[in-house]
Formats: C-alpha cells, structure tokens, sequence
C-alpha cells in the first residue's frame, strides 16, 4: 500500500473501516463511492475525515438541508477502484455486512465510536441496529478476540446493538484516546 490514488495507507483503510461500522454508507455503479454524511453538529469529524481523505474527493464537504430541521455536512469521495475494493469486503447484493475476516484496532473502534457510539450512564454502546443479530454477535467476538473489550447483545426496540460493559471501560477509553477527536469526549461515561 502507497500514497498513490490507487490505494490507501493503513490509516485510511483503518479510518475507512470504523466510519463503515459506523454510518459512512457506499455507492456503487462500475467503481464505488464513499458517502460520509452527519449532522452539521459533528462538523469537525466531518471536516477531519475529510482532511485525511481529501486526495480521493472531488469537492470539500458541503452543508446540506435534510429532513425537517436538519441540517446535514457531507462528502463523498470520487468513484475509484480502489474504493470498489473496500465496497466489495464491506457490501453483498448492496447491503453492508460484517466481514467473516475484519480485525479490529483501537484505530477503527475510535472512528466507529465517533461515527455511531453513544453514552450509556457509566457505559457506552456501539448501535449496530442496522446489522442483524448474527452479525453482533461477530463484532461481539471480535471485540473480545482483537481488543479484549467485553461487550454484551443489548434489544434497541426490535433491533440489537452492542453495549460494552463497564468492566471494560478503560481499557476501551485507553485503545481509543490517541485517536478521539477532542470534541467526541462527551460520548464517554
């Protein structure tokens, strides 16, 4: 892996694999796209990611006015095959999945829990609901397997997410602090 436009660091692909955990979503057409998209309240991860990823996007984020009131802040990269690469690890017949072979890093669980974690009192959860319960249950292993992080299957209404027990509390704030952009510091318990 170079610098070229052709492929990504490890930093990227780790970036680019906890935003996909997360809410970054793809597009795919003959070469896929990615779509980071927030609220403009988290701006500066937008911003960020956008920093780092800068020499695959055509135009610098923009806000965007959604549903009711809010107002998003958005980019998306250019269609390149290198991004097909990361589509077809992450995506079957369009949908998003859990690789059977993802390893996980204290990198991508800090950009997944920017992306989409939440404080829960002295805790906090990863909100998965959009991955079926079998695929919890292997981000579940796989958070115990790659990071010794324990983490229990909590029911969000109809779907599942995960909710990492306070037994591993510091040792989740110690694997993503290096990494936590300093206004991301109030999801933590």
């Amino acid at each position: 892996m170079g610098n070229t436009e052709g492929s990504f660091t490890e930093e990227e692909i780790e970036i680019l694999t906890g935003c996909l955990l997360g809410d970054a979503s793809m597009r795919k057409k003959t070469n896929a796209l990615l779509e980071i998209n927030h609220s403009f309240n988290q701006k500066e991860l937008v911003d960020f990611l956008y920093n780092k990823l800068k020499r695959f996007v055509g135009t610098c984020p923009k806000e965007r006015k959604g549903k009711g009131t809010r107002i998003a802040y958005r980019f998306t990269t250019r269609s390149l095959p290198c991004f097909t690469n990361i589509y077809n690890f992450f995506f079957l017949n369009k949908k998003k999945i859990i690789p059977k072979n993802l390893k996980l890093t204290g990198r991508i669980l800090a950009f997944w829990f920017m992306d989409d974690g939440s404080k829960s009192r002295k805790s906090v959860y990863l909100n998965t609901q959009e991955f079926s319960k079998k695929e919890n249950f292997l981000l579940k292993e796989k958070l115990v397997k790659d990071l010794g992080i324990n983490v229990t299957l909590n029911k969000d209404k109809i779907y599942f997410r995960l909710r990492v027990k306070q037994e591993s509390i510091e040792k989740f704030k110690q694997l993503i602090k290096q990494y936590l952009l300093p206004s991301f510091t109030y999801k933590l318990p």
